[in-house]
């Protein structure tokens, strides 16, 4: 199969407040939607992460053609150790995952 990055329109990642990161996969059509909502599991989003498949939150809306992910963020936003503050790059690490 495709990578996410190559069946998805577009792939973005932001602070969802100082705790938490969401992951926006926008599909420019229903069929592409499909494809991603089914091929790409929770658990391989985790992996990805690095990080425990219970603490994160899946968000279908098949309306809008959207997945969307939701995770705490490994540090607190601004932290000495937040290596990105805004959380901008973790879009592109996801959209490198090979769908099943």
């Amino acid at each position: 199969m495709a990578s996410l990055g190559k069946v998805a329109q577009k792939v973005r990642s932001k602070n969802a407040g100082p705790f938490w990161l969401t992951i926006d996969i926008f599909c420019s059509t229903l069929e592409a939607y499909e494809i991603i909502a089914s091929g790409l599991s929770t658990d391989a989003v985790a992996e990805v992460f690095k990080t425990e498949p219970r603490t994160l939150k899946r968000f279908e809306i098949p309306d809008l053609n959207v997945l969307k992910f939701s995770l705490p963020r490994p540090s607190v936003q601004g932290a000495v150790d937040d290596r990105d503050m805004h959380g901008a790059s973790w879009a592109a690490k996801l959209s490198e995952i090979e769908l099943r």
